[in-house]
């Protein structure tokens, strides 16, 4: 079949001006594709129009998302983030007789403890967990927030009462990522712990502990008791299971690295978990070991945060103690659970990644960083780390929190850069106060070092359409960030923006990371910024792939300014205009009308360059919606589709293949792409998770008629 290649990527499209900011009278984020779906479909065969690449052959691409049960369920208080986790998946089976390669469609909802439990309660009307848009409410009564928090306790206590058909253990969703480790694929939110799944099904097996998931076979060899995530941890035990939904897989050693943040002092504990050694194996076939650590205490931070992710070297973790705060307690300080205070520092946390007890702290300007591209260490000549890297997209507001929950941001304190403010360098050292007053320092350490130093002469295209010097601020920007952390000196060595251009939804080849890796992929919009443009529901309609090893070389060698510089300044009009294939910056563009979500990459064969390889990602043709905006009914003949596209990473023109989906798949959140050899490779199960006991008659008696009461009551 004929390779199909885009057109129009030079036209020029409206920013987004005619979408509303929130709040809306229809919630953006739970209308048009971004709607639940109700229908799950088993492994299903699908048509598709230009050709397969065998590397895809035996592998799944799945993308994990929330989905409430019902939408009408979630009335005023929803956000985006909201909902039971769901997969949505495309196995591509490969006929060995023919070779031909088959995809298939699958998704299921991911059985958590919540799940279960809210489908066999059908007198619940509201999730039973509060939604996070009633957390970040600037204008919810103290009194309407701790009674939603009091009835999620009171519900799971009932939930372990007789007559309840599932205990709730967990008060995850798993709707956030997934991740394959040690012969597992799990999908992950941070509420909860690792929830095993199984491929290429998408199966629930059960919850992990940090040692073996529920399902499995217990292992007969094993003589003592494992530790596991959360022990020892007394009352709050199930708060130190709460696991980033972004753990980072060590390519070279295989070692898993996790943070587990709560409202809790030490507030942010640490864990790495190694591939465990194969039993019975000859010695020289057996890998090297590596020490389990699990829930280790890192020092330094003063409160709870919203802390989604974090990076890691070969060397070095980075904790980020941004000033994004999610502690139940600000509500005795007249404020909402969730606050972003701009007027506050945010601090990175560095240390060995093996001692979380030698961190050493970075402070510079306040910024949200809801995920991190890649890190990598600058060694010395006797190959001994001298500095820590980091790739992170870098947003200059909260906004997003508030906007994904149709709620209007409350007022933030506009706070410039100085060196925008003033046109001129930061002094070496500055106080500045906080809005409760208190009084912290910005001192040498945050600042450019002397070798930062701005060029006399800076050689920038000139176009009408490049961004001014007042216009590189930006409070609602989303840059992708470059981040230097000097172990010598304690200092940050440089920080800058890599590129103008809104950048989102970050990932490199699976091979290279951790090592410095050339190219980062993901996700843009042709609105003027990611901030305003996610905060008005505008979904990605370009997809990027930003050279950040050319782009970093140029920074370093001619510096742009701290904190608020940029190394290449063009809009994203420039860089659709682009024809040179030598740019560091190339962008795909989807075609008018439709949308993407976040990519993924798979390596080619061939392995003639580091972009040799395909991005894979569902798209969706929005003309399928109805007058209003809606999605048509999902189980009727008009239903929406979405494809799952496959486009060439080297040229970001080339549209490789579209496999034609059963159905519609809901903008989401993280995806991965399991290889052949992960779906082999995973480890054996003996039980699934079935929602068989849920849905089964409810029991009679005097009791469950009180339960049925207690239950109505509490909606």
């Amino acid at each position: 079949m004929s390779i199909m290649a885009t057109t129009g990527h030079k036209r020029k499209r409206s920013s987004s001006e005619n979408i509303r900011p929130t709040p809306q009278d229809k919630h953006p984020y739970l209308s048009g594709n971004f709607a639940p779906i109700q229908q799950t479909l088993a492994l299903t065969p699908c048509a598709y129009t230009g050709s397969l690449p065998e590397e895809l052959a035996g592998g799944e691409y799945v993308r994990n998302g929330s989905n409430p049960v019902s939408n009408s369920d979630l009335g005023r208080d929803a956000h985006w983030f909201d909902g039971d986790g769901m997969l949505s998946g495309v196995s591509f089976q490969k006929d060995q007789r023919t070779g031909a390669i088959s995809p298939e469609f699958v998704n299921q909802f991911i059985l958590t403890d919540l799940y279960l439990s809210a489908i066999s309660s059908e007198r619940l009307r509201v999730p039973i967990l509060p939604s996070i848009a009633t957390l970040v409410n600037p204008f919810a009564r103290m009194i309407y927030v701790t009674l939603r928090i009091m009835r999620t306790i009171f519900l799971v206590i009932l939930s372990h009462l007789p007559g309840s058909k599932q205990k709730i253990k967990k008060i995850s969703v798993a709707n956030t990522s997934v991740v394959y480790h040690d012969g597992r694929a799990m999908a992950l939110c941070e509420s909860g712990p690792p929830m095993r799944i199984q491929l290429p099904g998408l199966e629930t097996v059960g919850w992990y502990n940090g040692s073996s998931a529920e399902g499995e076979p217990k292992d007969p060899d094993l003589t003592e008791k494992e530790c596991v995530l959360g022990e020892n941890g007394g009352l709050i035990q199930f708060m130190r299971e709460w696991t980033t939904a972004h753990p980072k897989i060590d390519p070279m050693t295989k070692e898993m690295f996790m943070f587990h943040a709560s409202f809790a002092p030490p507030y942010v504990q640490y864990s790495i978990l190694p591939k465990q050694v194969t039993r019975g194996a000859a010695a020289s076939d057996q890998e090297p070991t590596y020490e389990k650590m699990l829930n280790a205490a890192v020092p330094g931070l003063t409160g709870g945060r919203m802390m989604h992710d974090f990076g890691v070297s070969s060397s070095h973790a980075i904790i980020m103690d941004l000033p994004l705060s999610l502690d139940p307690a600000n509500q005795l300080k007249g404020r909402p659970p969730v606050t972003y205070d701009a007027s506050k520092p945010s601090r990175f946390g560095v240390f060995p990644r093996r001692h979380p007890e030698k961190v050493r702290w970075y402070e510079t300007d306040a910024c949200c960083i809801f995920h991190t591209a890649n890190s990598w260490d600058d060694l010395d000549a006797q190959q001994k780390p001298v500095a820590v890297n980091m790739l992170a997209c870098r947003l200059t507001s909260a906004k997003l929190v508030f906007a994904a929950g149709n709620l209007a941001p409350p007022a933030e304190k506009e706070v410039i850069p100085a060196d925008i403010r003033n046109k001129r360098r930061m002094p070496f050292f500055r106080y500045d106060a906080g809005a409760d007053g208190s009084v912290w320092e910005r001192s040498g350490s945050i600042e450019s070092p002397s070798d930062e130093k701005e060029p006399l002469l800076q050689i920038i295209p000139s176009n009408e359409h490049a961004l001014s010097d007042e216009d590189e601020y930006d409070e609602d920007q989303c840059r992708l960030y470059y981040y230097n952390f000097d172990l010598r000196t304690g200092r940050i060595a440089h920080e800058w923006a890599l590129a103008a251009i809104p950048f989102e939804f970050p990932s490199v080849h699976p091979a290279l990371e951790m090592s410095q890796a050339r190219y980062i992929y993901g996700c843009s919009t042709t609105a003027t910024n990611f901030g305003s443009a996610l905060g008005k529901a505008t979904k990605i309609d370009a997809l990027v792939k930003v050279d950040a090893a050319s782009l970093i070389s140029r920074g370093r060698a001619y510096p742009p300014r701290s904190v608020s510089g940029i190394v290449d300044n063009r809009s994203m009009v420039q860089v659709l205009e682009s024809n040179d294939l030598q740019d560091p910056i190339r962008a795909f563009q989807m075609p008018e009308g439709w949308f993407a979500q976040e990519p993924r990459f798979v390596p080619a064969a061939t392995k003639r360059s580091e972009d040799d390889g395909y991005l894979v990602f569902y798209a969706f043709d929005e003309s399928q919606l109805t007058e209003d905006g809606e999605v048509p009914v999902d189980d009727s003949e008009r239903r929406a589709k979405s494809e799952l596209w496959i486009i060439d990473a080297n040229d970001m023109r080339t549209i490789v293949g579209r496999v034609h989906l059963p159905q519609r798949v809901p903008y989401g959140l993280h995806g991965t792409w399991f290889s052949a050899e992960q779906v082999l490779e995973q480890r054996p199960i003996e039980s699934l998770r079935s929602t068989a006991a849920a849905l089964e008659a409810k029991g009679t008696g005097v009791w469950m008629g009180i339960r049925d009461i207690v239950e109505k009551i509490l909606g």
